[in-house]
């Protein structure tokens, strides 16, 4: 009897033996790989990005529009500036543009046709004249032959000839420059002041509208950080704006799981503050690089392997997810992979 029971454990210690052998074999047979589970859960939080709004231009501000914990849209105006200043550099700087097109529209015309007319009788006066001057310096030289006059004559009659000829060179010249119109330098250099000027009219018209201060994106004022009266500049924000669209959660991946996750697959989204409800979402970016796991992560196990960064957009349409909020993120890794950026969210049927 005790030799049947010692070979009735060796049978067994043998078959034992042969199943591990048989399962150490499989588990180390090229291109296994162990069963993976249907869903991947990481831990993060909701991700705060933040604008501080500032004006472009110094001036004193005299409305602000919004408070803080306010919502606002894009384009919305939140803050104001006294104009006053801005509406009289708008209106030298019209000016200015005025004069200048004047200028190169008279230019590009050339002489009127009175001004031509004008300078073709003076021409003709100059022609009469020399003529006159020619002919009493011919008489008095024929009469400085019989000592009838002086020489002294003779001369003053020699220099008025001369004088006349050169004026009437000089209407001639003036005729022509009238009949050819400007130079084409002079007209380029109008051109050019014509094009400074509507640079300043934009930039005086640019900084009149940036004296109201605009918020660039959707969001919710965080902070208002300045009053009326307080005097604004660039470098003063004058709120702080957290932006709500698109919403995503920043979670971390460690590396042994980094192979089961792809960009666009679904993801559901839990908060402690809404037991029982899930948010849609979906991975929208991972992470080329590694890093430490953050302080921030809350996770079951509190590790300080490499991780990589995870970005999960999610859908909040009635304003329950709040920055900064810690969530966790349950990636169904066998869904069909969607869009990765920014999607609009359905308003029913929300997981």
């Amino acid at each position: 009897m005790p030799q049947k029971l010692s070979k009735v454990k060796i049978l067994i210690v043998a078959g034992i033996i042969a199943i591990l052998g048989a399962a150490l074999l499989l588990w180390w047979r090229p291109g296994y790989e162990p069963a993976a589970g249907k869903t991947l859960t990481l831990y993060g939080n909701i991700d705060l990005r933040e604008i501080q709004l500032a004006f472009d231009e110094p001036a004193r501000i005299v409305g602000m529009e919004v408070q803080a914990g306010d919502p606002v849209r894009k384009g919305q105006i939140v803050a104001r500036l006294d104009t006053r200043r801005y509406t009289a550099k708008l209106a030298q700087a019209q000016a200015t543009l005025a004069v200048s097109q004047a200028v190169l529209k008279r230019l590009l015309a050339g002489a009127r046709p009175q001004e031509i007319t004008r300078l073709q009788a003076l021409v003709a006066a100059a022609k009469a004249r020399l003529v006159w001057r020619r002919s009493t310096y011919r008489r008095l030289n024929k009469l400085l032959r019989q000592y009838a006059v002086s020489a002294q004559s003779r001369d003053q009659a020699h220099s008025a000839l001369q004088a006349a000829r050169a004026q009437l060179r000089a209407d001639l010249a003036t005729l022509d420059l009238a009949r050819a119109g400007p130079r084409h330098e002079t007209i380029a250099t109008a051109r050019a002041r014509v094009a400074v000027a509507k640079a300043g009219l934009d930039l005086a018209a640019q900084a009149l509208h940036d004296t109201a201060l605009k918020a660039p994106a959707q969001g919710v004022i965080r902070n208002r950080i300045l009053e009326p009266g307080d005097m604004a500049s660039p470098s003063q924000p004058v709120y702080s704006l957290a932006l709500t669209n698109p919403l995503w959660v920043r979670a971390y991946v460690d590396e042994p799981d980094l192979g089961r996750i792809r960009p666009g697959l679904l993801a559901t989204v839990r908060s402690d503050s809404f037991p029982g409800q899930g948010f849609r979402g979906w991975i929208g970016y991972i992470s080329p690089s590694a890093e430490f796991t953050p302080k921030s992560v809350q996770t079951a196990q509190v590790r300080t392997e490499l991780v990589y960064q995870v970005r999960i957009y999610v859908c909040n349409p009635q304003g329950r997810l709040r920055l900064g909020m810690p969530v966790s993120v349950t990636i169904a890794l066998g869904s069909a992979p969607q869009a990765r950026g920014p999607q609009p969210c359905r308003r029913s049927g929300q997981p």
